[in-house]
């Protein structure tokens, strides 16, 4: 056999295929060295690699491992809501997976901000589905356009860290084919991901990893996935179950390949299930093979930094800036004394815990920054980064250097204590300490910025009134430094939009009642009104929307326009000019809103964005295509999408309550209708093309005398609309019985 060939499963024994859907230690594949199959590695992302230094060896280490770039978290890369830049940080993982012979990345996880408390948001995109899909596709398509896989994390449901290895996510169709899957499906659809990683969780009582429905049915046979699926680390309770369910590759792995080869031999499993789980991880093999053979390769350690450097510039997302107090003047000649207090501006804190902790190649904090670029400031730690009562002296310390300035730059945040995976948090608020300090230090000065740091939201109206200006900087990664220095001093204009709704008090939010769940179970009852979905359509007081952020220019955009190009699918147009001498950046968001439909949908969704740079004064056009998805939402009665006929407000903004302009359009729907039968109401009937004639011949029949004529009266109509055709007898007696089975006999001959 040809060195350079793989065998397919045909070559291999019965042992040997049940080896291959097993890992070989914490971080290995197990391959088959015999027949030509290395068990290559995979380790953790998902904003940069983590590669535990005794990896070859196979023991976790979480904060021992190779130096790497760290990119910002998701948390903040999502607010870039740029795709493009998220693919140029793709590529850099890629290459230094290639570098330290990594051939998955574990990574990008897109389950659902369905609750700001979650404690593993910072390494989520979004509150919103389609923001997830189309900006984390980037990770996926930029490390696989290096010929190093991705697995797309946590299939499904992944939303909490409480009691999150058992806990039974009880979660509708609906709301599920809504909000919890269409990041994996648009992902997976569009670019492949070589694997995808299950959750944890149960799903309607089934655990992700023995879900044949999620991992067969809906995954490979209706999405049409060709990639293998891994478990999470532990996720694999019942090997037989889970490789039978459609998982390829449990991980890590529990020495117990025995179990799969008796259970072929006793027909538990049947020959060809293995065989196209094991043909998968030798498939996996072939595709990284080209970047696991690159000997001798190094990156760019300083270009790598420079992407991660502009990936936390956009992530930065401006919530206040009150009488123009950002930006600073960076001349020394020009600029007013500065001071800097709070410990995260020596000490950031630029990532989440847990899985994705990353060794650093470099990190450069915003004290760094300022020194390598020659600007004076006073530095005050104001508190320490634990969760400890305040330090007065600490504190007696901030307040006189904010006295002494002309503006207070305050870093302020969540410690790492305060959330990481592993643990949900508590609380949106910040340590009471860091916020007594805030109120000390506005006290004595009246111009204070705050730079915030945390991995999910915060509350901020608490205290807004003692900040003139809100940078929310999230984590940044290892430039966050750098990248805050250029917004803060003017360099180049913010652009974040947020990702997910900063409410006023976390128990406005929907999710609370069911939150975290009880007695092994969490029931998902706000169906698929998550996040904006919720607070827009019921009118709820949000203290930042969706999308929201602000910018050193000024825009506007004009010329709002749809266009139909299907029957089911439109096209968006409009201007936007930057009315500002700012080069600056602009995101156009488009949202679908619904007129009357036969189930509640929310007010409006986001279906298409679009982040547009322009020079001051410059003007750009933008397209947004909709395609029927835009429009359709998941019906349980048809068990699919579907598109009701009617008119669609487009709307197009710059946040999810700042809209441009609305324009309609009108769709012809998809004309799904469901079969007809005596249990069908009157009304239905009705609405039915079939039934409609049916109708009518009903009234024809009763003006000929042929069967009881039906009452034609408000009230007799308010009975008989909802009224299945089983029930007429109740207002007509026999009457009815004969209405209703002359309408099932007719409706038998048209539908033929």
């Amino acid at each position: 056999m040809s060195e350079a060939i793989y065998p397919s499963v045909k070559d291999l024994t019965l042992e040997e295929k049940a080896s291959l859907t097993s890992g070989g230690d914490a971080w290995h594949l197990q391959g088959a060295e015999a027949k030509g199959i290395p068990g290559y590695m995979i380790t953790d992302g998902p904003h940069g690699l983590r590669k535990s230094l005794a990896s070859s060896t196979g023991e976790t280490d979480l904060d021992d491992s190779v130096p790497a770039t760290c990119f910002p978290p998701a948390a903040g890369l999502s607010s870039s809501w740029n795709p493009d830049l998220i693919h140029k940080v793709g590529e850099a993982m890629a290459e230094e997976c290639i570098q330290e012979k990594v051939a998955v990345i574990l990574g990008p996880g897109v389950n659902i901000k369905r609750n700001p408390l979650g404690g593993r948001c910072f390494e989520y995109w979004s509150e919103d589905p389609y923001l997830a899909g189309h900006e984390a596709i980037g990770i996926v398509e930029g490390v696989q356009s290096k010929g190093v896989g991705t697995s797309l994390k946590h299939f499904a449901a992944n939303n909490q860290e409480t009691d999150r290895l058992r806990v039974d996510a009880r979660i509708s169709p609906r709301a599920l084919r809504e909000i919890y899957l269409p990041a994996f499906e648009h992902i997976v659809k569009t670019a492949q991901p070589w694997t995808i990683m299950c959750s944890y969780n149960r799903i309607n009582g089934v655990h992700s990893a023995q879900n044949h429905w999620l991992l067969t049915d809906v995954l490979r046979d209706e999405w049409g996935f060709d990639g293998i699926v891994m478990s999470d680390w532990g996720a694999d309770h019942d090997r037989v179950a889970s490789l039978n369910a459609g998982l390829n590759l449990e991980m890590p792995p529990s020495y117990t390949d025995d179990q799969i080869v008796y259970a072929v031999r006793d027909g538990l499993i049947i020959p060809a299930q293995l065989d196209r789980m094991a043909q998968g991880m030798i498939d996996l093999v072939n595709k990284t093979r080209a970047a696991m053979s690159i000997d001798n390769y190094r990156f760019d350690v300083d270009a790598h930094d420079e992407v991660a450097h502009q990936a936390a510039i956009e992530s930065i997302v401006m919530l206040k800036n009150d009488d123009a107090i950002l930006p600073l003047n960076a001349d020394p000649a020009a600029v007013r004394k500065i001071a800097v207090i709070g410990e995260f501006a020596r000490t950031p804190r630029y990532q989440g815990g847990g899985s994705s902790h990353i060794t650093p190649t470099k990190m450069t904090s915003f004290l760094d920054t300022l020194a390598e670029r020659g600007i004076k400031a006073d530095f005050a730690p104001g508190f320490t980064l634990d969760l400890e009562p305040a330090d007065p002296a600490l504190e007696s310390e901030a307040v006189e250097t904010a006295k002494n300035a002309d503006v207070v730059l305050m870093f302020l945040g969540l410690p790492e204590a305060a959330e990481s995976e592993g643990f949900d948090r508590d609380t949106l608020d910040m340590p009471a300490k860091q916020i007594a300090l805030l109120e000390q230090v506005a006290a004595a000065n009246q111009n204070v910025v705050v730079v915030l740091s945390n991995g999910s939201v915060v509350s901020v109206a608490p205290w807004a009134k003692n900040a003139k200006g809100i940078l929310e900087s999230w984590l940044l990664g290892q430039s966050g430094g750098p990248a805050l220095a250029d917004v803060i001093f003017g360099q180049v204009s913010p652009s974040g939009k947020l990702a997910q709704s900063i409410p006023l008090d976390i128990n406005d939010d929907p999710s609370m009642l069911n939150w975290p769940g009880e007695e092994g179970h969490v029931d998902y009852g706000e169906g698929v009104f998550v996040g904006y979905r919720y607070y827009d359509t019921y009118g709820k007081a949000v203290d930042y929307p969706f999308g929201y952020g602000l910018s050193y220019a000024t825009f506007e955009i004009t010329g709002v326009a749809v266009a139909k190009t299907g029957a089911n699918t439109a096209t968006v147009t409009a201007t936007v000019t930057n009315t500002s001498d700012v080069d600056a950046a602009e995101t156009v968001q488009v949202y679908v809103a619904p007129g009357k439909a036969d189930v509640a949908r929310p007010k409006h969704e986001l279906k298409g964005f679009t982040k547009v740079f322009l020079k001051a004064g410059e003007s750009k056009t933008v397209t947004i295509d909709l395609d029927e998805r835009a429009f359709a939402y998941w019906s349980e009665k048809y068990n699919d999408w579907h598109v009701e006929a009617g008119e669609y407000a487009i709307e197009v903004g710059v946040s999810s309550r700042d809209i441009a302009g609305t324009v309609a359009v009108a769709l012809d729907g998809d004309g799904k209708t469901q079969p007809l039968t005596e249990w069908s109401t009157y009304g239905e009937w009705e609405a039915d093309p079939f039934g409609a004639k049916i109708v009518a011949a009903v009234a024809a029949a009763g003006e000929a005398g042929e069967l009881t004529k039906l009452p034609d009266n408000a009230m007799m109509r308010m009975f008989l609309n909802p009224m299945p055709i089983n029930s007429l007898p109740t207002l007509l007696g026999e009457g009815g019985k004969k209405i209703a089975q002359f309408m099932v006999d007719e409706y038998a001959k048209l539908a033929k």
